[in-house]
This record gives C-alpha cells, structure tokens and sequence, in this order.
C-alpha cells in the first residue's frame, strides 16, 4: 500500500465506544476530523443500526476503539458534562452527517445557545434568516447527528412547551435538568 493509499485509509477511519452517563449509554463516533455521531440509548440493538448507518453513510466499517486519541478527549468531556463540571464542548465537529438547512441552523445553535438556556424553534429560524421555518428548525433538530454536543434539546416551543426530543421527552428533561432549566424530576 502505498502512502496516498494509506493516508486516504487514515482520512476514512470512523472510531466508536459506548459510554454511560446520566441518560443512559451514549454512542460516541469520531473520525479524524472530528466527532460525528452522538447516539443516545445505545444498547447492543440501537448501537448496531447506528453503526450500520454510519458504515453505509461514510463508506467505511466503524471500528470500536474507547482508547483511540479520536475519541479520548470526546469521552472526557462528555464524562464533565454529566458531572456538572463543563458547560461548553469544546471539540472539533465532522458535520458530514448534515448539509444545507440543517446544518445552518445546527451550527447556530451550537454557537449561539448557550448552556443553561433555551430557545424557541420559531426564534431559532430567524436567527438562520429564515423567521417562518419553525417546523423546519424541528425537522434539523430530528436529524441532528450530535446531540449533547450540539444541544437540541436547548429548542423549546414558543408557548413554554418542552417540545419534541429524539431521545425522547424524560431524556431531554433531564438534559434541561442538569443545565438548570427544569427542576430534577421527582420520580
């Protein structure tokens, strides 16, 4: 194999762990530009459709690695964020996964929603320029291939509702919870 060979092998690698957190596992999947997928309930079923959907997405058969220096840093912040001890991911992003609308208004929110707050869908499409797509800010927040790391469930609806949250409604209370937002469930 020559080095143009290898270096494109290197550029295609996808590296994956599970990790626990307060919400239960979470896929981790890093490349060597950045992280890539955040894959929330990540038990043995829902971790092997994840990865069967990265490897068809990116070309390349992810490769569980917990020590790879891809995903370390990714890991440990995580493990921060759950124990209440970071409020910023600071992490390179692989945004591959998202393109065009999608990837706009995930990027505002990653920059521009701050830990401890939240922002209304409607509100959110108007910072991207686009004041009437709130149900399309919703379709951005639904196919959001990093959340934590990009906070989806910072989007609320304009009325006080909680709104909708793939990782499912408990879920993103308890992510509002340990910003402060919510008080902690009772039960």
């Amino acid at each position: 194999m020559d080095s143009h060979e290898q270096e494109q092998r290197e550029k295609q690698q996808v590296v994956w762990a599970v990790v626990g957190t307060g919400i239960g596992p979470l896929l981790l999947a890093a490349t060597p530009d950045g992280l890539v997928n955040v894959v929330f309930h990540a038990t043995d079923a829902v971790r092997d459709q994840a990865l069967a959907r990265l490897a068809s997405r990116l070309g390349t058969e992810p490769v569980e690695a917990p020590g790879s220096p891809l995903l370390a840093e990714a890991i440990r912040q995580v493990a921060a964020y759950f124990e209440g001890r970071r409020r910023v991911f600071e992490l390179p992003l692989d945004w591959s996964l998202i393109s065009g609308f999608n990837r706009q208004v995930l990027r505002e929110l990653a920059s521009g929603v701050p830990y401890g707050s939240v922002v209304g869908y409607g509100d959110l499409a108007g910072r991207v320029g686009q004041p009437g797509a709130a149900q399309a800010v919703g379709v951005a927040m639904g196919s959001n291939p990093l959340p934590v790391v990009v906070p989806c469930h910072r989007v609320v609806e304009s009325d006080g509702g909680i709104g909708g949250f793939g990782g499912g409604l408990e879920t993103k209370r308890r992510l509002l919870a340990l910003e402060g937002v919510l008080p902690e469930p009772l039960f």
